[in-house]
């Protein structure tokens, strides 16, 4: 098994645990009175990520690993560790208000409204620069960039609420 064969192994396997963590949290969200919010785009959503994905594989698995992007890919892991412990219980990759709670103010939502889609900006562009695919890092962060406008001002209008 070469470098970048474990590298989207290792990548597979923890979208994977994480959409099982998220329905999980959306069943819960749900049972306390959760509300979805705009789930019209969350196909495109699914479909961009999975597609990203599927086409590393197809282009990336030879692909020698870059190691000054695998660091900027590492860090950009711990980001992501960052907000999955910082939301615990409320993680999910769809939009759910829970009436009456209030918004996470606490670790990186200190310092950014959305940590976590600034986490995945950085790794829809540096994962196919780990293998080399520059092209493939622009094509999929100029699309990503369309995708989460929409996931922006869905997720502003739903949470506006909570801010008042």
């Amino acid at each position: 098994m070469n470098g970048a064969v474990l590298l989207l192994a290792l990548v597979t396997a923890e979208r994977l645990a994480e959409l099982w963590w998220a329905r999980r949290n959306t069943r819960a969200l749900l049972a306390r009175g959760a509300v979805e919010q705009a789930a019209g785009h969350y196909p495109l959503i699914v479909a961009l990520h999975a597609l990203w994905l599927a086409g590393l594989w197809l282009l990336g698995w030879a692909q020698p690993v870059q190691p000054g992007w695998l660091a900027v890919f590492l860090v950009l892991q711990a980001g992501r560790a960052w907000v999955l412990l910082t939301l615990g219980q409320r993680w999910t990759t769809r939009i759910l208000v829970v009436p009456g709670e209030t918004l996470v103010s606490r670790g990186p939502y200190r310092f950014v409204s959305h940590p976590n889609y600034v986490v995945v900006v950085g790794e829809i562009a540096v994962l196919p620069l780990c293998l080399g695919l520059p092209w493939y890092a622009l094509a999929f962060s100029i699309a990503h960039a369309v995708v989460l406008a929409i996931r922006l001002r869905a997720e502003q209008a739903a949470l506006s609420d909570l801010r008042r």
